[in-house]
């Protein structure tokens, strides 16, 4: 992908994490001219400092977030000063500079109780203080930016770039004979790579005025549950899928409910001239062949 000249200068909050250096590596390969501002060099809730890094860019990709989901619940206030300020604070930012903002949320703004994929304009209702924080945030682009506002929402999302279930699973298969793992929950796994892809496409979209803005959802097409997933992590990697063993989720009890139903639909994306992101089978094969993957299997006793 070759953008035109005209795409402009980018902005990548949260840069140093999974998703936000993904996101650089698209523009770069892209020839687009990206700014990447981690916390350290941005802190997303000083309005000044952000009318600053905002200034004289075209897109911003708003990666920055507080993602401690369990933590969440005893820091529900300083979650929501991240994930719900701090892009109120981006938005009125990027509407005064005129840039768009592509701000990347959750599956957990949703109650998680449906028996079918949600659509963009489905109820929401978190059932914790992380999807309540999103929430926040999510209101905030819809009413500062109805145009030019774009909200993509994601859920289990692995990479190269940062710890995540896959990461795990591969590195516990050289410790554990058999993994326990929650068959309750169902979703749609994400390569935090093609989610990246997808949202430098939208924005491209968006300054072509192809894009409307409002919800899309970026998560993997078909679905499956947590055993699924490592099952078929052990399968791409030459391991046997039938050391991972079914359990629920009361064997697991954390601080933050989870949502049981995470699946998305993906209607909107045709509105913007895109398909729906490949089948979640289809990304981790592409994925698991990677070295951050591969290495993990490299245990002093296999050799």
């Amino acid at each position: 992908m070759r953008a035109d000249p005209g795409a402009g200068r980018w902005l990548v909050t949260g840069a140093a994490g999974m998703l936000g250096r993904d996101v650089l590596t698209v523009l770069g390969d892209a020839g687009i001219e990206a700014i990447g501002l981690g916390h350290p060099d941005l802190d997303v809730t000083d309005p000044a400092a952000v009318r600053a890094a905002v200034e004289g860019i075209a897109v911003v990709v708003n990666c920055a977030a507080w993602t401690d989901v369990d933590g969440a619940e005893t820091a529900e206030a300083a979650a929501t000063a991240v994930n719900g300020t701090g892009v109120r604070i981006l938005a009125e930012a990027c509407g005064d500079a005129g840039a768009r903002l592509l701000h990347v949320s959750t599956d957990y703004v949703l109650p998680g109780d449906a028996d079918h994929p949600y659509d963009e304009d489905a109820a929401t209702g978190p059932v914790n203080a992380y999807g309540r924080s999103k929430l926040i945030g999510e209101h905030a682009v819809a009413e500062l930016l109805p145009k030019d506002g774009y909200v993509v929402r994601t859920a289990w999302m692995y990479g190269e770039h940062g710890p995540n279930f896959v990461a795990t699973m591969l590195k516990l298969a050289a410790q554990r004979d058999t993994l326990d793992v929650v068959d309750d929950q169902h979703g749609q796994p994400t390569w935090s790579y093609v989610l990246a892809g997808r949202l430098v496409e939208l924005g491209l979209a968006a300054l072509e005025g192809r894009a409307p803005g409002g919800v899309y959802h970026g998560t993997a097409s078909g679905q499956t549950t947590w055993m699924g997933l490592a099952r078929e992590a052990y399968r791409l990697s030459g391991l046997d899928p039938e050391r991972i063993r079914p359990t629920s989720s009361a064997a697991f009890v954390r601080p933050a409910v989870r949502p049981a139903f995470s699946v998305l639909g993906h209607d909107r994306w045709a509105e913007a001239g895109l398909e729906p992101l490949a089948d979640w089978r289809e990304q981790l094969a592409a994925a698991i062949v990677r070295p951050a993957f591969a290495d993990l299997l490299r245990s002093p006793s296999q050799g």
